[in-house]
């Protein structure tokens, strides 16, 4: 498919513009839980990647930057819970609009929502166990995902783990028919073109500095992870 054989970085979405439909744009961040769970894939990310992380006796501590309408902070704070694992999540999105959806969810403590960017957080002094991101990675160009890499490692004090789209036209009609039931609100046209603009396996391992891996997962899907718990010597301390 000729429309998705390069990354389109011109395309932009419709809940992106400051003018965009009020109304659309807060279905849209309601039903990002249900799109979520079917498609991102985070129930196996914290099966595999966050869980072994975790511990009963001390909590960790994790951001999430970029984080919409923070259904995804929500259920990790939930899974954790639920297993008898302390998790501290703070979630940022300087999009006054996604922050002010995400602060107005009922959660039972453990996630806390700010209005914040990443590099405000580094002005801070800010560190955590664990930094993620759902669906940030698309929207960003090449100097732009070199300098949210770098925030993000920099805000780490061991793992990171970017949760993206993986560009195919697989993906693409998959997405056009099952998004359906989304036609009230962005999900559909908006999710059409974060395909378009997202990475190959291939681009994403291009792009990405030394010592990021990148991980394909299954439904098209591409994990970016910093592991410096992998990269530490042998003997070394934490």
């Amino acid at each position: 498919m000729v429309l998705l054989r390069t990354r389109a970085l011109d395309a932009v979405e419709e809940m992106d513009r400051p003018d965009c439909d009020p109304a659309r744009l807060e279905r849209t961040y309601a039903q990002f839980a249900l799109v979520n769970r079917a498609v991102s894939g985070w129930r196996g990310i914290y099966r595999q990647q966050l869980k072994p992380l975790l511990s009963a006796g001390s909590a960790t501590t994790l951001l999430d930057i970029g984080c919409g309408g923070g259904d995804v902070p929500v259920l990790l704070s939930r899974w954790a819970a639920r297993d008898g694992l302390r998790l501290e999540i703070t979630a940022i999105d300087p999009d006054p609009r996604a922050a002010a959806f995400a602060a107005s969810r009922r959660t039972r403590g453990g996630v806390r929502f700010r209005r914040q960017t990443a590099a405000e957080l580094l002005g801070e002094g800010a560190r955590y166990d664990v930094v993620v991101s759902n669906h940030v990675l698309h929207h960003l160009d090449a100097g732009e995902l070199a300098g949210f890499l770098a925030e993000s490692a920099a805000l780490s004090a061991g793992t990171v783990i970017h949760n993206d789209l993986r560009r195919s036209p697989a993906a693409y009609g998959l997405f056009y028919a099952g998004a359906t039931p989304f036609l009230g609100s962005y999900i559909r046209q908006d999710g059409l073109t974060s395909i378009r603009r997202s990475y190959t396996a291939a681009e994403l391992r291009a792009a990405a500095p030394p010592g990021w891996t990148v991980l394909a997962r299954a439904p098209f899907r591409n994990l970016l992870v910093l592991d410096r718990t992998q990269q530490r010597p042998a003997g070394a301390g934490p």
